[in-house]
């Protein structure tokens, strides 16, 4: 055997050994894998997908904002359709076109950048694609970012703060304030010797605040979980349906998964106009709107 023929050998030999290490080291793991550093600032796989998913964004606002006329062509006309058709929706759910109005942006925006994200996770090279460290792990280049619990607590955050907000603009800061902590129970207190009913009273609507706030952290990690879980649910299953066979079973699930993303990115938008029309009413009426 040439001294050529074993160096061909052994470069053969290293090769299939390091795409065996690679290939059985890295696992799909829950939380997103950081890539690099910025300046401290630790840069994950799947902030990457969000960051490609906001370009892909910027990219279709220019596309569809220079092509705004007065007699609409397709493209404009499809989404006017699309935005008119969202809008009747918001309108289902407050009744009331005012609210809609101030949910709509909210609502639709929050619905486009979860689908784009939700679609991104099945492109093909998103969580196929590895880099190895200098440690020899292996890391995935990119990752749904909505298959990262980061990704969707932020969001998550993002609607319920954002309702509160417009809930403030809407009914007014003493009222959404008074709904979490019922400071005016507290003036109440003198008025227990005319009305002793108030010693029930009083406890009981200071407690019903409590919940109220418990409800908004729950709301949080409603939200999060829920969107999470079933991204996250859909990109093992297409992993583990790839491992089996690259080609042909996973095609169903890709079709499914593409649906899937339609219906999470639409059950969080709605969602997000759910919670600021409880925001924009006052208690009671929350109350009744919300039986």
């Amino acid at each position: 055997m040439t001294r050529s023929q074993v160096r061909i050998l052994v470069f053969a030999h290293e090769f299939l050994m390091s795409k065996d290490h690679t290939t059985t080291e890295h696992e799909h793991t829950l939380f997103a894998e950081q890539l690099f550093n910025i300046g401290g600032f630790p840069v994950t796989n799947g902030m990457v997908t969000s960051w490609l998913a906001l370009f892909v964004i910027i990219a279709l606002s220019l596309f569809v904002g220079s092509r705004i006329r007065m007699i609409p062509g397709r493209v404009q006309s499809f989404f006017e359709l699309l935005c008119e058709q969202f809008l009747e929706l918001c309108d289902q759910v407050t009744n009331d076109r005012a609210i809609s109005e101030k949910a709509f942006p909210l609502a639709i925006g929050m619905f486009i950048f979860v689908l784009i994200n939700n679609w991104m996770g099945i492109v093909p090279g998103v969580g196929s694609l590895f880099m190895t460290t200098h440690t020899g792990e292996s890391i995935a280049l990119l990752r749904g970012a909505t298959a990262d619990i980061n990704t969707t607590l932020a969001l998550s955050l993002f609607s319920v703060v954002a309702s509160n907000l417009v809930g403030i603009l809407s009914v007014g800061l003493w009222a959404t304030l008074t709904k979490f902590v019922p400071i005016s129970e507290l003036f109440k207190v003198r008025q227990i010797i005319k009305n002793p009913t108030l010693i029930i009273q009083i406890p009981v609507n200071i407690f019903v605040g409590l919940l109220e706030l418990l409800g908004e952290m729950a709301k949080v990690a409603a939200l999060s979980f829920r969107l999470f879980g079933n991204v996250f649910a859909g990109e093992v299953l297409l992993a583990s349906m790839s491992a089996l066979l690259a080609y042909g079973i996973p095609v169903p699930f890709l079709f499914l998964e593409f649906f899937v993303g339609i219906i999470q990115a639409f059950i969080i938008s709605l969602l997000t106009v759910v919670y600021i029309t409880l925001a924009s009413q006052v208690h009671g009426d929350a109350e009744s709107h919300a039986h």
